[in-house]
């Protein structure tokens, strides 16, 4: 018997089964599925998660407000932060790696060197695995779209989820808001409830015609449910119940939303109110405005000036980021330092023009590792293109140095833009999801 390989080993041989990175299609998926005896139909229920902002967060606090109340809960997210096993989680634990190996193997051998997308195999490894694993909920992050995307294999969730739509991945989903809203709803199933946050009158009305075309009952946003905020609080109404609870452990005022989505998707789970409030006080997301106050690029800032982190890099991410940063303004909380990076596959410009007239100062940086990365001088172009002032610096470490010499008083340094590069960070800082 040979040795068994290591899941790095067998993930950097699957990146070779297919040329390119995303190509849109269930064909090779289904090929699969079927000769691993369709996994995809032994499934714990399902809760399938689509849309452009706040699938993961909102995906967080429904797992964590599913626990909560005793139930055991399968999950996969994407992208990881620093290793692949952090998309995975088996009754609610990351995959251990013995096993995970063991099912990445699996999958390749069936698959016998056909063509294959990394996301479609290894999305395949994973509902094996949680066809494997015993739990009351499988919890399913779309990675792109919906429509085609490689988790869209379910035939009857037991409930879907639509977060905001916005404009993102043009070159794969249409650049328009209608096409895109058009690919979320894909997800949607004949007699299968869909939570519908709040959405463009655009987005919708895409999204309502779907549901009406197949069958499908929406509970949106703004008529079936509210979600907002008063003196401190979070209140959340729907057709039955009234409730007042604590803010969204996760910062932000974009995660106001994203909370009231996952308490209308515990609520239709038959979730009970404790529950509820426990996951909006304990879920945890990293990398969405996330505090970093330990490891060495910690260490490096003065007594004081708190260290933050964020992936999120679309225009819609670049919007919710400007209205933190007007909250900490508001509360007077010092000078806010920006260090960016990201990929060449997003529209920079839309993401920091919001941010340029907002910060003291806006440090651009190449992603560590990231082949589709803009250089930092390139990404300072865009910046400045979109009328933010910008300066590039060689990495992270020289960046907050940088940043350090403009203080004479406590600020705050936020990382953004993309979350491969918060990925790095994390790394660096010797932090791992829990």
């Amino acid at each position: 018997m040979r040795d068994a390989a290591s899941s790095d080993v067998i993930l950097e041989r699957l990146l070779s089964l297919h040329p390119k990175i995303i190509d849109l299609t269930l064909d090779r998926m289904w090929q699969l599925l079927a000769d691993l005896d369709h996994p995809e139909r032994k499934l714990a229920p399902v809760v399938h998660i689509a849309g452009t902002n706040g699938k993961g967060s909102t995906l967080a606090m429904i797992r964590a407000g599913l626990e909560a109340s005793g139930k055991t809960t399968n999950a996969y997210t994407s992208p990881h932060l620093v290793r692949f096993h952090e998309r995975l989680r088996l009754a609610g634990q990351l995959i251990e790696e013995p096993l995970f190996a063991e099912i990445l193997e699996e999958c390749e051998t069936v698959n016998a060197g056909r063509s294959i997308t990394f996301f479609e195999i290894t999305t395949v490894a994973a509902l094996l695995a949680f066809s494997r694993s015993p739990a009351d909920y499988t919890l399913l992050e779309v990675g792109l779209g919906g429509r085609l995307d490689a988790t869209n294999v379910v035939d009857r969730p037991q409930l879907t989820v639509i977060t905001p739509v916005s404009i993102d991945h043009q070159q794969y989903l249409g650049d328009t808001i209608e096409a895109i809203a058009a690919e979320k709803a894909g997800i949607l199933k004949p007699g299968v409830p869909c939570i519908v946050a709040a959405q463009t009158d655009a987005a919708l009305a895409v999204i309502e015609a779907r549901a009406e075309a197949i069958g499908a009952p929406v509970l949106v946003h703004g008529r079936d449910w509210l979600v907002r905020t008063e003196h401190g609080r979070l209140v959340y109404q729907d057709d039955t119940c009234l409730l007042d609870l604590d803010r969204p452990a996760l910062a932000g005022d974009h995660q106001i939303l994203n909370a009231g989505t996952a308490t209308a998707a515990l609520r239709a789970l038959g979730t009970p109110v404790p529950a509820i409030e426990t996951a909006l006080a304990e879920a945890v997301w990293p990398a969405r405005m996330q505090r970093i106050a330990e490891g060495p690029l910690a260490a490096r800032l003065p007594e004081g000036t708190e260290l933050w982190l964020d992936g999120g890099h679309n225009a819609a991410a670049g919007e919710a980021l400007a209205a933190v940063l007007d909250d900490w303004h508001a509360r007077s909380v010092g000078p806010v330092h920006v260090i960016t990076g990201m990929l060449q596959t997003k529209a920079a410009g839309n993401f920091l023009a919001p941010l340029g007239p907002r910060v003291a100062s806006l440090q651009t940086v190449q992603i560590p590792g990231a082949e589709a990365s803009y250089t930092a001088e390139d990404l300072a172009d865009e910046a400045r293109a979109s009328g933010a002032a910008a300066v590039s610096a060689p990495d992270v470490a020289t960046a907050l140095e940088r940043a350090v010499a403009q203080m004479d008083g406590p600020g705050r340094v936020l990382i953004c833009g993309s979350l491969y590069l918060a990925g790095s960070v994390l790394e660096t800082s010797g932090i791992v999801s829990v």
